[in-house]
């Protein structure tokens, strides 16, 4: 059976192909919107086909999509010939909304919808059916094929401006997500926002790159729809099976790579969802958006579940992404240390969500791209002379004269890369971080409220039983019986511990039975198991990769995420 890939000829040789996800971006530095934008998108995207995957049926793709700003032109036509009359820009949402194509199931979704917009003082304008064409689509893909409306919803009375707008129609989201789960629709899985913003647009499904502009042929194809920027994605799903849902781009980011820590970030959100406040949000409002990321989502959908919580709260997009993806930091000699007061500070926030990644992020008047602290994830970006920017996994996303390119390179480890339409350039990853780590004196906050352990005055001599500040030595295996010590702790962990300082090396596997199933009493910490990332990443070298590689832990309370002060990072250091 032929790969599909060319023959070895000259330098090539198909062997070192190797499948990931594709990922970039097109923007106008200018901010002019063109269909000609949309239409190098979707070329940039049919380009890199060989990068992402299909199933058994050549034309089941993994998923694939594009992200765009709102085509208000467009949209003003297109709902006028169906008697909606659609305010000024910024002045009403659009969700690209998948549901069920049971019509007693549909209904309920939709009414359901049409009532939470209302309760939150919303206008609801009405529903624009997507005109989609499944001809060339598998069978796999088009038996679970949901039906595509663009629900239209205009800004209340009493918002403000388009960021409280944002914040209302994230609330209306989330609050959709939940009333749809405790709905007990037979069908409640088909009910889906790919986006629902006054700023952007998503057009994705399970489908090949290929499949895109012919399944959406009716909206992508029309010259009046525009765009200054577009993110486009190819999936190759690594720990999630294929689904609508979860094609990218999300709402605010699309990924090649995998999340390794991801278990982890999960809980730690779900752990400090407790104590999220902010004055940005209408009153209760807050407690709607629970729970921030939902089970069952793959690594980048909860990813980008975490960025949109923190930009919505008041983080700017490149300040939200320094905080997720940080640099290595810990052992850079070179890095300024205000950067450095930055990342310390905020690891005591949130934990790094870890992993080979390149992101690349938009929030509509952004777009730009971040690569994980070693860099295992291509990115590579260009500059023409009429101001267009392409960013993508590699290099021929686009068929650019090489006499047009003014300016191209490579995303480095860690390294960010932004284009701010409004100021209408590209701002350099030095410039951008000086200007967020130095927005507060976050080395001051460190200095008065984070300890290192080694500072941390002794603890008074007190195991002793005759008062002579000796600790009891006859008493000592009874001690170590009633703490749990077993032999094997003495001899295969302690005893190498105490001995030489270091942590004792052991084989992988392990026979011993689950605490929970013992018959004798156990100590707390043999009832938790490290869960190790569930894709097919080499582990970490903590020695020849020092570099990248930090232990440092901060021990104490968290505060809130989403209203962070000086003494947020009151903790310490170990």
């Amino acid at each position: 059976m032929s790969s599909g890939l060319p023959k070895a000829q000259g330098l090539y040789d198909p062997r070192y192909e190797h499948d990931a996800c594709g990922v970039g971006f097109v923007v106008d530095l200018k901010g002019r919107k063109t269909h000609q934008l949309v239409r190098d998108g979707l070329t940039a995207l049919i380009n890199l086909n060989h990068r992402g995957a299909c199933g058994c049926e050549n034309n089941t793709g993994d998923g694939a999509g594009i992200l765009i700003q709102i085509p208000h032109e467009f949209l003003s036509a297109r709902c006028a010939a169906l008697g909606i009359d659609l305010p000024a820009p910024g002045h009403y949402g659009v969700g690209a909304f998948f549901t069920a194509r049971d019509p007693e199931q549909r209904d309920c979704g939709i009414t359901l919808f049409e009532r939470i917009v209302a309760e939150e003082g919303q206008v609801f304008l009405g529903w624009r059916p997507l005109d989609t064409d499944n001809s060339s689509v598998g069978d796999s893909a088009r038996a679970v094929e949901p039906l595509m409306f663009h629900a239209l919803v205009g800004r209340g009375p009493k918002v403000k401006d388009e960021d409280a707008f944002e914040r209302k129609l994230y609330v209306v989201r989330k609050r959709f997500e939940s009333a749809i789960e405790r709905s007990g629709l037979e069908d409640r899985t088909y009910f889906y926002f790919a986006s629902l913003s006054c700023r952007t647009l998503v057009y994705k499904g399970m489908l090949t790159p290929e499949q895109v502009p012919d399944y959406f042929a009716d909206d992508l194809g029309d010259e009046g729809l525009t765009s200054a920027l577009c993110l486009f994605h190819s999936r190759f799903s690594t720990n999630t099976f294929p689904s609508w849902e979860l094609a990218h781009p999300y709402r605010m980011i699309s990924h090649n790579g995998e999340i390794n820590t991801l278990r982890g970030n999960i809980n730690w959100m779900r752990a400090r969802e407790a104590l999220f406040a902010s004055d940005l949000y209408e009153p209760g409002d807050v407690a709607k958006l629970l729970p921030i990321i939902r089970e069952g989502l793959s690594d980048t959908a909860c990813l980008d579940n975490a960025v949109e919580l923190l930009v919505k709260s008041g983080y700017s997009l490149p300040h939200a992404m320094m905080m997720l993806i940080p640099e290595a930091w810990d052992n850079h000699e070179t890095m300024s240390q205000a950067k450095k007061d930055f990342y310390a500070y905020h690891s005591c926030l949130m934990e790094p969500w870890d992993g080979p990644a390149s992101i690349g992020f938009t929030d509509g008047k952004t777009i730009g791209a971040v690569l994980d602290r070693n860099g295992l994830r291509p990115s590579r970006y260009v500059l023409t002379r009429d101001g267009l920017v392409l960013m993508a996994s590699e290099v021929g996303a686009l068929d650019i004269p090489p006499e047009e390119i003014v300016l191209k390179g490579r995303l480095e480890p860690g390294k960010m890369f932004l284009v701010n339409l409004e100021e209408g350039r590209i701002v350099d990853d030095e410039e951008l971080k000086h200007q967020i780590a130095t927005a507060k004196p976050y080395g001051k906050y460190l200095r008065e409220f984070f300890v290192p352990l080694a500072e941390v005055p002794a603890a008074p001599p007190n195991l002793d039983v005759d008062g002579d500040g000796i600790p009891d030595s006859e008493t000592l295996l009874q001690r170590q019986h009633a703490f749990g010590y077993t032999l094997e702790d003495m001899k295969y962990i302690l005893g190498p511990m105490s001995n030489n300082g270091e942590e004792a090396i052991g084989s992988m596997g392990t026979d011993t039975p689950l605490a929970v199933l013992s018959d004798r009493a156990q100590p707390l910490f043999n009832y938790f198991q490290q869960l190790f990332a569930q894709v097919t990443n080499p582990p970490l070298d903590a020695i020849r990769e020092e570099l990248v590689t930090s232990v440092m832990t901060g021990a104490g309370g968290e505060g809130n995420l989403l209203a962070a002060g000086p003494d947020h990072c009151r903790q310490i250091g170990l």
